[in-house]
């Protein structure tokens, strides 16, 4: 009996603080642009001297970092993947899922137990009496933090989709809730036949269009401001919600579902990127910690199992299905009308 994993998992903030306070710190950046001895992380980064080496060498033992050498004049530089993936200059950063852990939901997960018990959200509503987005929607760096957080969150999927899924026999689509544009500026960017649609919040157009100018896709790639509850979606041949219907109760996703079917063509496809949870509800750790953070953020949302997604859709009136692993916990459940 070796108790080594329950500790590990148990005391699994340690680790996970570390690393948050890394991206608040910005360090990984900051190691960009050349590897640093202990006293010169501490000094760009304005630690205290009883902050090093303790905290630069936890992140080598927890492979974030590496460090040539032993005392105070080792060097420490980021890894191949904290390169690739954390430093902001790197036109691969994923960091704004994490950089949104540290200011927002590694304080609210304290309150899990509570969440557990009432099935109440335990986010900014518990405080301002205000839903999750309605304080997001108001606050225009809170909203950009955000979006960027999910872009972070999503890209290896929606890259994964671009490549995997056979977009050639279809010619429009459209991402509902599509924030960014990232969907449909990375698929765009991998099929030139295809001219998509970014839909969300008029609050979320002006981010979408910036963002879709910067890729240089104007002419194939547009962003339409629209409410996905209140409005008709938009007509495509294709329709993709990218970690959209997990932020609802089951009412709601399946609203969402039946708009999805009535804008598509017969042969059209729907598409939900998710962290599905695997059938057996066993093996995908994120996607069940996942559908954890949606009852602290949202009370009855939650994410769901392949299977429950096809019955969903077998209600609404779609007649063939398919799951499509895409990358890490991320999956494509396809629903064909």
């Amino acid at each position: 009996m070796d108790p080594t994993h329950l500790m590990q998992v148990g005391m699994g903030f340690w680790a996970s603080k570390t690393v948050l306070s890394a991206m608040e710190l910005g360090l990984f950046t900051t190691l960009g642009k050349g590897s640093m001895t202990a006293n010169e992380l501490a000094a760009a980064l304005s630690l205290h001297p009883r902050a090093v080496p303790d905290f630069p060498d936890a992140l080598v033992a927890l492979r974030f970092l590496e460090r040539e050498g032993d005392g105070m004049d080792a060097r420490y530089s980021n890894t191949p993947e904290t390169a690739f993936f954390l430093d902001k200059t790197s036109p691969a950063y994923m960091g704004g899922m994490l950089e949104m852990a540290n200011a927002r939901l590694y304080g609210f997960w304290n309150e899990l137990t509570t969440a557990l018990k009432t099935g109440a959200p335990q986010n900014e509503i518990k405080h301002t009496g205000e839903s999750m987005f309605a304080k997001l929607y108001e606050d225009q760096d809170r909203l950009e933090q955000f979006m960027s957080a999910m872009a972070g969150a999503s890209s290896g999927g929606f890259m994964a989709l671009a490549a995997k899924f056979d977009f050639g026999k279809y010619k429009t689509l459209c991402d509902v809730g599509g924030a960014t544009g990232q969907l449909s500026c990375l698929v765009a960017g991998a099929h030139q036949h295809l001219q998509c649609t970014t839909f969300d919040l008029p609050k979320v157009q002006p981010i979408a269009t910036k963002r879709i100018e910067g890729a240089g896709l104007s002419s194939r790639v547009k962003a339409v401001a629209g409410d996905f509850f209140t409005d008709a979606l938009p007509k495509a041949d294709v329709i993709t919600m990218g970690m959209v219907l997990h932020d609802w109760d089951l009412p709601k996703k399946k609203a969402l579902i039946k708009k999805a079917h009535d804008a598509l063509p017969p042969g059209g496809a729907f598409i939900a990127i998710e962290a599905l949870i695997d059938d057996a509800r066993r093996e995908n750790v994120f996607g069940l910690m996942m559908s954890l953070n949606m009852l602290i953020e949202l009370g009855g949302a939650f994410d769901y199992t392949g299977a429950d997604f096809v019955s969903w859709c077998k209600e609404a009136g779609f007649r063939d299905f398919e799951v499509i692993h895409l990358a890490g916990p991320m999956s494509a459940a396809v629903a064909y009308k």
